[in-house]
């Protein structure tokens, strides 16, 4: 079964096995995480889809893969000659994955998922399709398991201990945080599967997740004990002592379930959009108090200790950004580079600069050049992807995991000539990234409030970008975190993100995408802090904590008002002071030019 139709009838072969009509194989692990091990990846393996979001549909006649504008070009690519559709959620007439599985849900039929990687809430809204469809949802069958021969193994990797120095906070001190929200919920026990949230509550970091250092566990915390299920093997002396000090008790990783089967009659405060349906099932003659995981407000407001040390991370990853781009300047039309030996070169200047902090990537560093821009996610894969030419534009969008935090940051190069219509859109992206950046507002603003400012520009000149402004980040954790964002967009799938607070750490990265053409993005992170208070409440605004230049050579002054020109010129100064003091020579030089003011 090499060829992807070959997959599909496969799995059509197993449906017909369990009298299955339809089945939902989502982007998503036994923890509803972003980001998957290898043996997560059965969407990527049926559809040949490698974007990291996506729902696959397979009926009878017909499949869907569903996907966000971030993936639109990328994934009509890898569907060409699949005969999978894309449907292309958000567009006005494409149906949402529900609306599409009871259009494709026969009458009697049933519908099939793994119940342990799709969430609570999913699972209730299909068992309604297909109650009103007179058929019913076998939740317990792993049909892409079934297909896949040469799956890989579920690996859990050693724990390792964040240090108080890092996290600013003791586990005590964090469970002491939730249980507040449990008594104030009314709730005996609080259940989280969600990897990040169990991570940052105890501390504890591994490599159970592509780019992300989670720990695959699951915890269970009431008012008087606190149960960690993991992989028993993989928490060392040091660890284990650490938690059995802090009160946590060490289980085995799949004793979830038989934990839940005991919890009959309990109130259970559960989060259903990410706890999976299996899990809640076992759970059902307990009170279910829904709600968001406590912990997931917790850590996105980062303390004292936490953000003291992602300015020093950011420190770090700006002298190599900053380094990179010198290289890329210096070497363009001079040396054959391909994306991928542009990508893998900063990958390697993070690691140098980060010495003994660096843990990793934190997500598949984008090195796009000219059309493959447009693709949002583009990977040039192991091929190397196109040659960089002294023309044109490269898009460069990279990240690191440190021990003092996580950074993410994406800028647009010039290589040499660029047309004026690519100077036009990297000056329009600068300005919607520079008044965010600005913005003061009043306390109780979310980032819906504000996205404004970022498209603002775009819709003046008939642009826009089919993805939000931007995301949370957290502390060594996910770099796409929950609950604060910046977008406009609200559905029922997407709904409303969380009041901006101090500590918040937010991206800012507008950007044009022109299919065959080009695609700009310029990103930095915010961290939201208090400003004055007035008559009226708490004003609030942003500190940048990205520090690297912006490609000044993209810019067309006569774009930017003298307002655009300030905030870049203020901007590039903080940058020149916080990195000129580990540059010398033609670095210096380098750094000079490309943080002069215009």
């Amino acid at each position: 079964m090499n060829t992807i139709p070959e997959r599909i009838s496969a799995l059509r072969a197993e449906m017909g096995k369990e009298n299955i009509s339809v089945y939902i194989v989502p982007t998503s692990d036994f923890h509803d995480s972003e980001y998957v091990s290898p043996y997560f990846e059965a969407r990527k393996f049926l559809s040949g889809f490698t974007g990291s979001a996506g729902t696959l549909v397979v009926s009878a006649d017909e499949a869907a893969l569903f996907t966000d504008g971030r993936y639109f070009i990328q994934a009509e690519e890898q569907l060409s000659g699949s005969g999978i559709v894309l449907m292309r959620s958000g567009e006005e007439g494409v149906p949402t994955v529900r609306e599409y599985a009871r259009e494709m849900l026969p009458d009697g039929g049933n519908i099939g998922f793994d119940g342990r990687i799709v969430s609570a809430a999913s699972g209730k809204s299909y068992m309604d399709i297909a109650a009103g469809k007179n058929g019913s949802v076998i939740c317990d069958k792993d049909l892409a398991g079934r297909v896949w021969k040469d799956r890989p193994e579920l690996v859990h990797s050693d724990i390792y201990f964040l240090e108080e120095k890092y996290s600013g906070r003791s586990i005590a001190e964090k469970l002491a945080d939730v249980r507040e929200k449990i008594s104030a919920k009314k709730a005996d026990v609080h259940i989280i599967t969600a990897l990040d949230d169990i991570s940052w509550l105890f501390n504890v970091r591994a490599d159970d997740v592509q780019f992300c250092p989670f720990v695959l566990s699951y915890a269970a915390i009431s008012r008087s004990d606190a149960k960690l299920f993991v992989d028993t093997a993989a928490c060392g002396e040091d660890v284990s002592r650490k938690l059995a000090e802090s009160g946590v008790d060490i289980l085995p990783y799949d004793d979830i379930y038989s934990y839940a089967e005991g919890m009959s009659g309990r109130k259970v405060l559960l989060d259903e959009e990410r706890v999976n349906y299996r899990l809640a099932e076992l759970l059902k003659n307990c009170e279910i108090i829904s709600g968001q995981n406590p912990c997931a407000l917790l850590k996105a407001v980062k303390n004292r200790t936490e953000t003291e040390n992602i300015r020093k991370a950011h420190i770090m990853d700006g002298i190599a950004v900053t380094k990179f781009m010198y290289w890329l300047k210096t070497n363009i039309g001079r040396i054959r580079i391909t994306e991928k030996d542009a990508g893998d070169y900063i990958d390697e200047l993070r690691k140098q600069t980060g010495g003994e902090s660096y843990i990793s990537p934190s997500f598949s560093t984008i090195s796009a050049y000219g059309a493959n821009a447009a693709m949002m996610h583009y990977s040039a894969g192991s091929g190397g992807g196109a040659v960089l030419k002294p023309k044109g534009m490269l898009l460069v969008d990279s990240g690191g995991h440190y021990l003092e935090g996580t950074t993410d940051i994406t800028r647009t190069f010039a290589l040499g000539e660029i047309s004026d219509e690519m100077r036009f859109h990297f000056t329009l992206t600068l300005k919607s990234m520079l008044n965010i950046a600005a913005a003061k507002f009043m306390y109780g603003c979310r980032g819906e409030n504000l996205d404004i400012l970022a498209r603002a520009p775009m819709w003046e000149n008939g642009l826009d970008y089919r993805c939000g402004t931007g995301h949370g980040v957290g502390y060594l954790l996910s770099v796409h975190e929950g609950p604060n964002s910046f977008r406009w967009r609200i559905s029922d799938e997407r709904p409303s993100g969380a009041v901006l607070e101090e500590g918040m750490i937010t991206t800012d990265e507008p950007g044009v995408y022109v299919e065959g053409s080009h695609g700009i993005r310029i990103e930095n992170e915010l961290l939201c802090k208090k400003e004055e208070k007035c008559e009226y409440g708490q004003i609030m605004g942003f500190e940048v904590i990205t520090y690297a230049p912006i490609d000044l050579d993209c810019v067309d002054v006569s774009v930017l008002d003298k307002k655009d020109r300030d905030r870049l010129n203020a901007y590039h100064k903080m940058v020149y002071e916080k990195l000129c003091g580990y540059f010398e020579g033609g670095e210096l030089e380098f750094l000079k030019k490309y943080t002069r003011e215009i």
